[in-house]
């Protein structure tokens, strides 16, 4: 399986299918009433698109009258310790999604159903080929892509009228950031200039907006430890108690810096665009851009798809669904409609609505995102990488080490995990 692929621009989803196809699930699987429940675990539905995750399932279900799709949800942080643990235990469900990150370790793991193997009729062409090949290992159909976001920059408009600082641009740098977040930033208020939280996926990012690389080119060992990795931390860590809350502000709060956006009390804030459904209602103006760089600019992309229990006594029925929820008109318009993340489709009419939403008014700077893009390395044991990586991170942020102390216990345990 390649490392990973690239979407480089608005061309390059058009590169996807020419139109969208619905699956239907086969007959076969049986079950006390003759019709087959299909469990599917997702994190990235709640907590906003619950509802629109659920005119999906009707619509399939409608579709497909012998199924009853159960949809269960877990935040994503509390999901893949939920999910492992299912599969430990033996009750995985039957479908679930994963994001590119951790889709390695679930296909290394023997935890996914090869889906060519239960695969009812359906073009491959729907989806960009880097997208199928994406969700691949070793020749094998492990997932379907279902949506791709980007990472932004919101701006609270109001802040920074008020505060009479020039709204920020696509040519920002780091520097224009950390001058407009100062002037922004007001303790007596509770009002901070600028959120990006301290931890592996922002400094993936920031590492590669100065220039360094995570892992070598043959992927055996870190890189980060460099003099680009220390000013990427560096960049992070120099937030934190000036332009941003420091952990023992936060308290451990969760959803901190969402709640700290929507009360008007942050003016800049690194998000992905699954936010935009959340802020509708909001009391202020609000806009996005494509993040400021350093010696390059680099936003963050993330896929999730739709995968199958290699445990799962409904396979075909488990593949019509990962079909649907991925490739169907509805599974599309419905995701558009909402600014549920961007659907790996070709349309250009659906997509066309996506920008015509109102708000924010800066919805290109989401397909401007992609023609510069920082993808997330992945490794085997993925999950203990990026917890080795924060938690370091992590004591230089409250200050009980260096950054270049913290970048090299971070690098020694990536390092162990890649031996």
């Amino acid at each position: 399986m390649p490392r990973h692929f690239t979407i480089a621009s608005v061309a390059a989803v058009a590169l996807l299918a020419s139109a969208c196809s619905q699956g239907s699930a086969t007959r076969g699987a049986t079950s006390v009433d003759g019709k087959v429940t299909l469990r599917y675990l997702t994190f990235s539905a709640a907590p906003d698109h619950v509802k629109d995750l659920d005119t999906i399932e009707k619509a399939f279900e409608k579709e497909n009258p012998n199924v009853d799709v159960v949809v269960e949800t877990a935040p994503f942080d509390q999901y893949f310790t939920k999910l492992q643990t299912s599969i430990a235990g033996g009750t995985a469900p039957d479908a679930f999604e994963l994001n590119y990150e951790n889709f390695v370790t679930y296909a290394s793991a023997g935890s996914l159903l090869d889906l060519a193997t239960v695969a009812g009729d359906g073009d491959p062409s729907v989806y960009a080929q880097e997208s199928l090949n994406a969700f691949k290992r070793d020749g094998k159909q492990y997932a379907l892509p279902a949506s791709f976001s980007t990472v932004v920059l919101f701006y609270n408009k109001d802040l920074f009228d008020k505060a009479g600082v020039a709204p920020p641009t696509a040519d920002w740098t780091w520097a224009d950031e950390q001058a407009a977040a100062v002037k922004l930033t007001d303790k007596k208020k509770g009002v901070f200039g600028d959120f990006q939280p301290v931890q592996f996926f922002e400094f993936y990012k920031t590492l590669k907006q100065a220039g360094g690389e995570f892992l070598t080119a043959d992927g055996k060992k870190s890189a980060f430890d460099s003099p680009q990795g220390v000013k990427a931390a560096t960049w992070l860590v120099s937030k934190v108690g000036k332009t941003m809350p420091t952990e023992a502000e936060i308290g451990g709060t969760a959803d901190y810096d969402t709640n700290l956006f929507k009360s008007g009390k942050l003016a800049m804030w690194h998000n992905g665009i699954w936010q935009f459904a959340g802020l509708k209602d909001v009391p202020f103006e609000w806009d996005v851009v494509v993040e400021p760089g350093d010696t390059a600019k680099a936003s963050a992309v993330f896929h999730n798809a739709v995968a199958a229990s290699s445990t799962t006594k409904h396979g075909k029925e488990a593949w019509a669904w990962a079909r649907f929820l991925s490739a169907s008109a509805t599974a599309a318009t419905t995701r558009i409609q909402s600014s549920w993340e961007l659907p790996p489709i070709s349309d250009q009419q659906v997509l066309s609505g996506y920008l015509k939403d109102p708000k924010p008014a800066n919805r290109q700077a989401v397909f401007d995102s992609l023609t510069s893009i920082a993808l997330p390395p992945v490794i085997k044991r993925q999950q203990e990488m990026q917890d080795a990586v924060t938690k370091e991170l992590g004591e230089a942020a409250a200050g009980r080490t260096s950054v270049a102390d913290a970048l090299k216990a971070a690098a020694a345990e990536v390092d162990a995990l890649l031996g």
